[in-house]
């Protein structure tokens, strides 16, 4: 069995350095202070007049901004140099580290438009320091398989009263039930139920039984399938909390993952300890051009 060789202790000490850092409420406060300023530079940048008369200044913050960025993706990236797998198993530092780098990439440095999309992507960073905002994203990607579920359901609905509106009305409103391509699209505006008592109005004049056309779908679009896409997202939010409560309880407790055999779990204590033994040695001064332990080691010897 070939047991996993410790991180040396010149990469721990870097490692404990830089979550000391980046761990800090200033850091995070810093960088969270630079995204809202890039997102305020592209702002200033779509009035032409301002744009025009700043470009020079513009362009220094953009460039100052970037290079803060890139501090922190190498801080980040510091923090993790003891164990460098875990660092892009977080889907955050992974996000993070596509947004920063492809700032640098020739091709979309060349592409205004492009570079343009991708610092507005910097603004999604925001969701690293507000943690009830990174709940809401996780919990619309978690919905995503229900809420296509429930478009093919709609559509289902809506393609069928499409049709049967065609039948009925077809000849008397042909400005909404034409074809089928206008009745779906006259129906799904009435889903909002906004228009909905016009629509009521000229269904009368055609037809008395139009009113049981227009409530049975109201109430089936408007009211059962909004309320079970509710339920979905609702769903999905709770399976983001929980999570996001995984995920603080293992930032809480960080660590190498265990490793297989009858040993691990010795192996995995001596190097928390031996983790926890260099954060303080980092964090304590140097006495005389020693460290802690040399100290310690001088005293037992004597």
């Amino acid at each position: 069995m070939t047991v996993p060789r410790p991180a040396g202790r010149g990469r721990m000490k870097l490692a404990a350095r830089c979550r000391v850092a980046t761990e800090a409420p200033a850091f995070g406060m810093v960088v969270f202070c630079v995204i809202l300023l890039n997102a305020a530079l592209m702002g200033v940048e779509t009035y032409s007049g301002l744009a025009a008369e700043y470009q020079r200044l513009l362009r220094t913050a953009e460039q100052c901004c970037l290079a803060l960025f890139t501090l922190e993706m190498l801080l980040r990236i510091g923090a993790f140099a003891d164990r460098p797998k875990a660092f892009f198993r977080d889907p955050w530092n992974l996000f993070d580290l596509a947004v920063v780098a492809s700032a640098f990439v020739p091709f979309v440095r060349e592409n205004t438009t492009l570079l343009r999309l991708l610092r507005l992507a910097r603004v999604l960073r925001t969701a690293r320091f507000l943690p009830h905002l990174r709940i809401l994203l996780i919990a619309v990607g978690r919905s995503l398989p229900g809420t296509a579920n429930f478009l093919f359901v709609g559509g289902l609905v809506l393609y069928v009263y499409a049709m049967v509106g065609w039948v009925c009305f077809a000849e008397s409103d042909p400005g909404h039930y034409g074809s089928v391509g206008r009745a779906m699209l006259t129906l799904f505006l009435l889903t909002t139920l906004d228009g909905l008592t016009d629509a009521v109005r000229a269904g009368l004049q055609i037809s008395r039984l139009s009113i049981l056309y227009y409530a049975s779908y109201a109430l089936l679009a408007s009211f059962v399938l909004v309320n079970v896409l509710i339920g979905v997202v609702l769903n999905s939010l709770d399976e983001a909390r929980e999570i996001e409560d995984a995920a603080d309880r293992d930032r809480k407790q960080p660590g190498p993952p265990p490793a297989a055999g009858p040993d691990a779990d010795v192996r995995d204590r001596i190097a928390t300890a031996r983790r926890a033994l260099d954060e303080i040695e980092a964090s304590l001064p140097a006495q005389d051009g020693r460290s802690p332990r040399r100290l310690e080691a001088s005293h037992t010897g004597s």
